[in-house]
């Protein structure tokens, strides 16, 4: 059987033990909250990664739209000129001009093929990651919503805890209360039980004084304190 005083104690400490742990939950909650935003961030720049991918490949499809029509006009002029030439060696240098711009015309719109299958190819991942994306963005969406509310949960939680650990509080007698307070402060829980002559909270061994102190329930109302962690011990045995 505990004494009155450790009995107490122990109350004293499952309630704290409760408020500590929802305002541990509560503290986290902001970190679990920014790992679902980074989620939602890096689904965001995929996509607009694609969307640039997308984006560059019709700039370079314009490119190459430009240089072909550049390539004609100077196709055209030749042609004209060549038309209007009667030195023989003048028709077959022009001549040779409009071979190499045909051909020239002919690599840029294999590029250009080239390039519209790569937009068409661009735009089907896009589309597919779109959809995906959403939905993944909508599932993060909807953990933050929760997050948000379970914090608000366990804000009311613990106000309710906080009562109890008050109430809990009030029966404790004042000088116990300070070594509580100041344990409480460094280590937690408070109070660990004493086996086999270890304390329950650090797992070493305590000196004989100190065991005799904890199974003696009809002391002096002194407390038990572990030599080497300064816990209130107390003997369950």
């Amino acid at each position: 059987m505990l004494t009155p005083v450790l009995e107490k104690l122990l109350i004293l400490q499952d309630r704290d033990g409760r408020c500590r742990s929802l305002e541990a939950q509560i503290t986290g909650m902001p970190r679990e909250v920014a790992t679902v935003e980074a989620k939602i961030a890096a689904e965001k720049a995929a996509m607009e990664a694609g969307r640039v991918e997308l984006r560059d490949l019709e700039v370079k499809k314009k490119g190459i739209e430009t240089e072909i029509g550049q390539a004609e006009g100077r196709l055209a002029k030749y042609k004209t000129h060549q038309s209007q030439v009667r030195k023989n060696d003048e028709y077959q240098a022009l001549g040779n001009e409009i071979a190499t711009t045909q051909a020239a015309i002919g690599g840029l719109e294999e590029q250009e093929l080239a390039v519209m299958f790569e937009i068409d190819a661009a735009k089907a991942r896009l589309a597919a990651a779109d959809k995906v994306s959403k939905e993944n963005v909508a599932a993060h969406e909807s953990r933050i919503r929760m997050l948000n509310e379970r914090v608000a949960t366990l804000r009311e939680e613990l106000k309710g805890a906080e009562a109890e650990r008050t109430t809990a509080r009030a029966p404790v007698e004042e000088p116990v209360l300070r070594i509580y307070d100041r344990i409480a402060t460094r280590t937690f829980p408070v109070c660990a039980p004493m086996r086999e002559n270890k304390c329950g909270g650090c797992h070493l061994k305590v000196s004989g004084e100190v065991e005799s102190q904890a199974r003696n329930r009809h002391s002096d109302g002194k407390l038990a304190t572990c030599d080497q962690c300064g816990r209130i011990l107390y003997w369950e045995g």
